[in-house]
């Protein structure tokens, strides 16, 4: 069985004056990115490269007609190199600008297209959630079939990942407490994927540890205490990320796609809804299997019993961001026969890394009670 894939190099600096200076970015780069980091980090260190600025494509969750609008634009510019830098949105277009074929993007995201890689690609996260600069995965909404669908092959993967904290230093808490917990979620899910390894488990408990430890120092110290944490949050994340691109997400993500999808709840925030109820539900139907050992590892961390591990992660997490309701999100109570439906049609591979299998009436019942 096949243990552990690290493909990117891994590299780290203290500033990103130093990487511009490193990689020598110049006239053959694409850069993609967000005004602020360009206006903060980038504006005087990188010479020639061609910028692209997400925001001008539009806002919330990245799609393909965000993609396409995007294509238009770079047909027009020569390059040789792709440099994302930027929260998972940004990672993930950013991969898809490194193949040869990327438009229709329906069609690369059905398979129609051929998956050749044609750039050179550097990845730099600016957030702690998603990981994506060591995964081989891109995810978008697809509005023309009203769904949020994964693309994942050897190809997205980057050449070069690049860990940089002082990116964050300018990251809203909201929006670093939101991400952090993804980068949770992704650990945790990977833990008790089918797919976990001895070796990607090492990778799962590191960044759970260094997570949890982080949050219980921030609750005890207060806000703003982040900020001596970032290094620690982005080594969480990366962890993380090595740990789910080997093992694959499940059910929280699955579930969670449709309330970005439908109602544009950014991603890690929508997983933060899903957690805990579903981590009951595992809980609930297969006390005795793998969530046995991940149970008594966390209530170490967290200073409590093994039976109310999950309870407490609720307390702790509550701290940092208050979780809402889907009712406050503007979900109909109709939508929730809706939602499950799409999970189990459309997320099926998402749901075969599951602890355990979860049927429509299961995942109806878990979306009934986060409700509420």
């Amino acid at each position: 069985m096949k243990q552990l894939i690290l493909n990117p190099t891994i590299y780290k600096y203290d500033e990103c004056k130093t990487f511009c200076k490193e990689f020598r970015i110049g006239k053959d780069d694409l850069i993609i990115t967000n005004k602020t980091i360009y206006n903060n980090y980038l504006k005087s260190n990188v010479n020639e490269a061609a910028i692209l600025f997400r925001e001008n494509y539009g806002s919330g969750e990245p799609s393909d007609e965000m993609v396409e609008a995007m294509y238009e634009n770079i047909k027009k510019i020569s390059y040789e190199r792709v440099v994302a830098i930027g929260g998972g949105s940004i990672l993930d277009i950013g991969k898809l600008f490194a193949l040869k074929n990327i438009s229709p993007i329906i069609d690369l995201y059905d398979h129609k297209l051929e998956i050749i890689k044609e750039k050179e690609l550097v990845l730099v996260p600016t957030t702690c959630g998603t990981g994506s600069e060591v995964t081989n995965i891109s995810i978008l909404e697809l509005k023309e079939k009203k769904v949020k669908m994964g693309i994942t092959t050897d190809e997205l993967y980057a050449d070069s990942a690049v860990i940089i904290p002082e990116l964050l230093q300018c990251l809203p808490f909201e929006v670093f407490a939101t991400s952090s917990i993804n980068a949770f979620i992704n650990a945790i899910e990977s833990y008790l994927s089918p797919r976990a390894t001895e070796h990607t488990r090492i990778f799962s408990i590191k960044a759970m540890e260094i997570i949890l430890k982080g949050y219980k120092k921030i609750v005890e110290e207060g806000i703003g205490v982040q900020r001596e944490l970032l290094n620690d949050f982005l080594l969480a994340s990366n962890y993380s990320g090595i740990a789910f691109g080997n093992t694959g997400c499940a059910a929280v993500h699955a579930m969670s796609y449709p309330l970005s999808a439908k109602y544009h709840v950014p991603h890690g925030e929508a997983n933060y809804v899903m957690f805990t109820e579903i981590f009951k539900a595992y809980q609930k139907i297969n006390p005795n299997g793998e969530i046995k050992e991940l149970n008594k590892f966390l209530a170490q961390l967290l200073e409590c019993n093994e039976d109310k591990v999950y309870e407490q992660i609720t307390n702790l997490l509550d701290n940092l961001i208050a979780k809402k309701s889907l009712r406050e999100y503007g979900v109909n109570e109709e939508n929730l026969e809706e939602f499950a439906e799409s999970v189990i049609d459309k997320e099926e591979k998402v749901m075969f890394n599951n602890y355990i299998k979860l049927d429509r009436e299961q995942v109806y019942h878990i979306y009934k009670s986060l409700y509420k």
